[in-house]
């Protein structure tokens, strides 16, 4: 069988070329087919390289990761076996990581809302926010997602929201222009951060809108979310450090992920992604999280009362790959009542991985965007992340990543979440530390 993966591999000329290209957003794509390849690899020609830096990346910045001086580079290819315990864990001695579908964190469309926005606008302490001047003004929110379409945006608000088409992304292959998107699950999670950020700025950064690189076999997989967060990394990380930050701060919204091992490669392999700290991507993101761009992502949908089909009845160690990560907010979902959602992924996370997940819980399944027709609920923990991600957006109005980074932020986001239904204070594994606060937390920051 033919086995998408990524590779790892030393700096050549070509690699420095697209991965300039890339960054710059030139096109066409430069050809990597003329690089000097380890036998067995067949590159993937459309997808960019990546660079990866000159050591170990958990000790890098974002500056170090320049196209022009980096020693190596992540590419996409294909390599052939056997079976997936066939699957070679390198190639001529360069390690081989897996590429595997990832998908929205989305579930029980059709069952009934419960409650609206402004049971979550009176949850969440909104008002109490906006008197502080904490509205999201200046800071920044990408959507990693299906895609955001503004007009769906403007007419469920009233209101044109503030986005920023130049700073989106497009996968590539992909024509459709930034913000005009098809009314899916990316103009849903758009709409849920705007509740407590109402003027926040949005980037649309649809990872999930085509089929990745390599054409549709493949499917959506992890390796468009390698190439945004490389785009994130050189928007944020590198132009900022160059010259400043245009915005206050950098809010990346995930409600995507992994519903079940099969999905990966083969446990026990090491280039496996759910369970290995050291994938390229889980990397990529914790550079990202270090350059003071604050990380969110949901925790899943394979909660044990109401676990989506496609956890396959798999309702212990669900929440994997970099949901799992101690370099980003993992949220659980919860209604507005308060309760824990059946279906809300439950920690703690898959062996391997920070075990303390998720960190908090936020409102989900509630009538919201309608971005599935006229009725229907924002569900899923796919709703609860990105309303979280507004609430970091709303503190971040005036608390800068300089003044507080991202994991000092995060801990008082925790240290401040009200116990959910029937807990005490302290971490569990429905809820976290809680019910995400976000009033409080900007209290204890001092705003």
């Amino acid at each position: 069988m033919r086995v998408p993966v990524l590779a790892t591999l030393p700096a050549q000329e070509p690699f420095r070329e697209s991965a300039q290209s890339s960054m710059e957003r030139r096109g066409p794509p430069v050809d990597l087919r003329r690089a000097d390849l380890p036998r067995g690899f067949e590159i993937d020609p459309e997808f960019s390289a990546v660079p990866l830096g000159a050591g170990p990346v958990s000790d890098m910045s974002a500056d170090e990761l320049r196209a022009d001086d980096s020693e190596n580079f992540i590419v996409r290819g294909f390599v052939d076996a056997e079976s997936a315990d066939d699957i070679p864990a390198e190639i001529e001695g360069q390690a081989l990581f897996s590429d595997p579908v990832i998908a929205p964190f989305l579930t029980c469309v059709g069952t009934p809302a419960f409650g609206g926005v402004q049971q979550v606008v009176s949850g969440l302490g909104v008002q109490a926010l906006q008197a502080r001047g904490l509205t999201g003004r200046g800071v920044a929110i990408a959507i990693m997602d299906t895609g955001v379409n503004i007009n769906h945006l403007r007419a469920k608000l009233n209101v044109m929201p503030r986005f920023d088409a130049v700073n989106s992304w497009r996968p590539p292959g992909t024509v459709t222009a930034p913000g005009t998107y098809p009314i899916d699950h990316g103009t849903m999670c758009a709409f849920d951060t705007l509740i407590v950020a109402p003027e926040a700025t949005l980037l649309d950064f649809p990872i999930l809108a085509a089929t990745a690189p390599g054409g549709a076999m493949t499917g959506r997989t992890l390796s468009v979310a390698v190439q945004a967060y490389a785009q994130l990394i050189a928007f944020w990380g590198v132009a900022f450090a160059a010259r400043g930050p245009r915005y206050a701060g950098l809010v990346v919204s995930n409600s995507w992920g992994i519903y079940h091992p099969s999905w990966d490669f083969p446990s026990g392999h090491p280039g496996r992604y759910i369970d290995n700290p050291n994938h390229p991507f889980i990397q990529l993101a914790g550079v990202l999280a270090r350059s003071g761009a604050d990380i969110i992502f949901a925790a899943g949908n394979c909660g044990v009362q109401c676990a989506d089909m496609r956890c396959k009845s798999r309702t212990a160690g669900t929440i994997m790959g970099v949901n799992a990560s101690s370099d980003v907010l993992t949220v659980a979902g919860c209604d507005v009542s308060n309760m824990r959602v059946g279906y809300s992924s439950q920690g703690p996370s898959i062996s391997g991985m920070p075990q303390q997940k998720p960190d908090v819980a936020a409102y989900t399944h509630f009538l919201g965007s309608e971005a599935f027709g006229a009725g229907s609920p924002d569900t899923g923990t796919s709703a609860a992340c990105p309303v979280a991600a507004g609430c970091v957006a709303a503190i971040r109005t005036k608390v800068p990543p300089s003044a507080m980074a991202p994991q000092a932020l995060f801990a008082q986001i925790a240290a401040t979440a009200r116990p959910g239904g029937g807990t005490t204070p302290g971490w569990n594994g429905d809820y976290g530390y809680g019910i995400i606060d976000p009033d409080a937390a900007a209290a204890i920051c001092g705003v």
